[in-house]
């Protein structure tokens, strides 16, 4: 079994990479051939209002870009995830739930797209403008989730299991949480991986149970990954993701600010204002992820460590969190023991055996 994950993960990784600078050549590619210009004046031959205009130009490229990394895509979600045995999903039903990804990524993008058009035609100081509309868009994102994005892809019910219902409010009660529902969903008809969340904001707050966790845990393992993400709460962590995320759209918005003068330049582009420079917009949000990942993922990690530590405080059952990381990491082909470069650049949770090791030392 662990040939078989450290399979799985570096093909994984591999592809992750892959993806990363194929994206890259692909943005590079499309504007310093002239392409986006050539789109954008193509488009205003049709004599389009302008949120027509640049919801045309949006679709193409959002089109073209899907169409390109396809193979990868499909190599990446849906091949290799039947090859290792984690996905019993039809390709017919593949197929609908890219559509209504990209749908919703189309949509979403629109949205942030024409707020930055807008913002940038009537403030000086766009990119704080800008940054702060951002910041509320992910916020109502992280609300609405949970009752009306995650059940266009999965369908919920009412846990059947009373006395872990009861369990599961007890607990939340016990760390001072107001839980409005608990539900499983039907992860089993995508994939056989396991997981467990608490999600939403406010009225939305709900825990949702993958029903790949019903037969192979007990309850104990269940109240252990729950305190888990319950604790992320109590600590707080939702807030300091959302600070960093917000100083991240701050840094990069205002990086955007300062040199897009030089950059423009060098793929013969007037202003950020034409709808050509939009592609060079999505490269720094690119090349910034790809400089911010090391940091955001090792924050996550020293948080994930924390929501460990109360998990167990709360719990006092180091037992039970041990068995369950055992099983997850059977149950997903988890990377147990990943190389200091992948783990600096590519995990956000602390590895599945340090987690074990932390348990055993609680």
């Amino acid at each position: 079994m662990p040939s078989l994950a450290k399979s799985y993960s570096h093909r994984k990784y591999t592809l992750s990479i892959i993806d990363m600078f194929y994206s890259l050549a692909l943005l590079l590619v499309f504007l310093g051939s002239g392409l986006s210009l050539f789109l954008e004046n193509l488009l205003q031959n049709f004599a389009l209002p302008s949120y027509a205009l640049i919801a045309g130009y949006l679709l193409v490229i959002s089109l073209g870009y899907y169409l390109f990394n396809l193979p990868l895509n499909f190599y990446s979600d849906f091949t290799l995830e039947h090859k290792f045995h984690l996905s019993k999903q039809g390709a017919g039903a593949w197929w609908m739930d890219q559509l209504k990804s990209q749908a919703l990524s189309y949509l979403f993008s629109l949205i942030l797209v024409l707020s930055f058009y807008w913002v940038l035609a009537k403030f000086s100081q766009w990119w704080l403008v800008l940054s702060i509309l951002w910041i509320i868009f992910s916020v109502v994102l992280a609300k609405i989730a949970p009752v009306l994005i995650i059940p266009l892809f999965f369908k919920y019910k009412k846990l059947e299991d009373e006395a872990l219902r009861i369990r599961i409010f007890d607990l939340a009660a016990k760390m001072q949480i107001k839980l409005m529902e608990v539900s499983e969903i039907d992860f089993s008809k995508k994939t056989l991986k396991a997981n467990a969340a608490f999600c939403g904001l406010g009225k939305t707050k709900r825990v949702l149970l993958a029903d790949t966790l019903r037969d192979k845990y007990t309850h104990n393992e269940v109240e252990v990954i729950l305190a888990h993400e319950f604790a992320h709460y109590r600590l707080k962590h939702i807030i300091k993701l959302i600070a960093v995320n917000a100083l991240v759209t701050l840094g990069l918005f205002y990086l955007i600010f300062k040199t897009s003068i030089i950059t423009l330049g060098v793929f013969k582009l007037n202003s950020l204002s034409q709808l050509a420079s939009l592609p060079l917009v999505f490269l720094y949000f690119m090349l910034f992820g790809i400089i911010s990942q090391p940091l955001e993922a090792w924050f996550s990690r020293k948080l994930e460590k924390e929501a460990d530590l109360l998990a167990l405080k709360v719990t006092q059952d180091k037992e039970a969190f041990i068995s369950l990381m055992e099983k997850l990491a059977e149950q997903n082909l988890s990377d147990r023991h990943p190389h200091p470069v992948i783990k600096f650049f590519f995990f956000n949770h602390p590895s599945i055996d340090e987690r074990i090791e932390s348990a055993k030392s609680y």
